[in-house]
């Protein structure tokens, strides 16, 4: 599968219309000679199936090539910003995923429908919002009028923190941008979980229960939850999956020094090495987290163990 989407990745980028060569030379006008010389230079005058060969040889050699723009090795400028980009992406993730279970669970055990409808709305205000508006907002709230939190970076440039002190440097830049993603995640996770507890206990089997005189508590706890988390674990692991690409305009827009900003910048720049290399990490990373999805289903729902 990985393999397949590097080469849907790799023939949609290089048939896009446009000369890398062009921009690499940083002329307005460069001249045919220049254009053909780098060309040569980075191989992209080999016709493309050739290309994809070289690309595969050097991606099963852990090589992901070479950046046209920063003129560095494509290994060191991902891994150089994927650590902030994962800290931000799957700190998000988790927090959003918890408080929506636990916010369907609290609005599925109240007798009256009010605040069941509330979450509902709010849920659907909060998905509709975009991004990047929602963190102006929350800086515009909490940093320019509250002056409670930085606007930018992933750490004070000016002091030099070791130790705890660094820790809360670090979590004090991180939590505008991730009750950004948590915001605009919850809603997902509250409307699935909400959705499929309704529907987990119109099941016959509950009924049966019900009939013998289990306690609600205990029918809930043990078996509602249980099977109507199952949806919800299934869009964790693939937002886990997706999280290597990184909320590029949250990211932007709170300076984070992670794989938004990289990554734009070499869509703009037709940094095809660079893009690729991006694109091949999120594969595996997608890959990855869809096997441990399956897998904590095989675990959670005995049912699936058995086929």
């Amino acid at each position: 599968m990985v393999l397949l989407i590097v080469a849907l990745n790799f023939f949609i980028i290089h048939l896009a219309p446009g000369n890398p060569a062009q921009l690499m030379s940083g002329l307005e006008r460069p001249s045919e000679e220049v254009i053909k010389a780098l060309e040569q230079q980075y191989g992209l005058d080999k016709p493309l199936i050739v290309q994809l060969g070289l690309y595969y040889k050097n991606i099963l050699q852990g090589n992901l090539g070479y950046s046209f723009i920063y003129g560095t090795s494509v290994n060191g400028l991902i891994f150089e910003r994927v650590g902030a980009t994962i800290l931000l992406t799957v700190s998000a993730a988790v927090i959003a995923f918890l408080v929506g279970i636990v916010l369907a669970v609290w609005a599925a055990g109240r007798k009256t429908k009010i605040l069941d409808s509330l979450f509902s709305v709010l849920s659907y205000v909060f998905y509709a919002m975009p991004s990047f508006w929602l963190a102006l907002v929350l800086i515009l709230v909490f940093s320019s009028s509250f002056k409670l939190f930085p606007t930018s970076g992933m750490f004070n440039v000016r002091e030099d923190y070791e130790g705890w002190k660094k820790l809360w440097d670090v979590l004090h830049h991180l939590f505008l941008p991730c009750l950004t993603l948590v915001l605009i995640q919850v809603p997902v996770f509250f409307r699935v979980t909400r959705s499929s507890i309704d529907q987990v206990r119109s099941d016959e089997y509950i009924t049966t229960f019900t009939a013998i005189g289990l306690s609600k508590k205990r029918i809930f706890r043990k078996y509602v939850l249980r099977n109507a988390i199952l949806p919800a674990i299934t869009i964790f692991g693939l937002t886990l999956g997706y999280s290597i690409a990184g909320a590029a305009l949250v990211e932007i827009v709170f300076a984070w020094p992670g794989m938004g900003r990289l990554m734009l910048d070499a869509v703009f720049r037709r940094d095809y090495n660079l893009l690729l290399g991006i694109y091949f990490i999120m594969a595996v990373c997608i890959c990855l987290a869809i096997l441990v999805t399956d897998i904590v289903y095989a675990y959670v729902d005995p049912r699936i163990r058995y086929h």
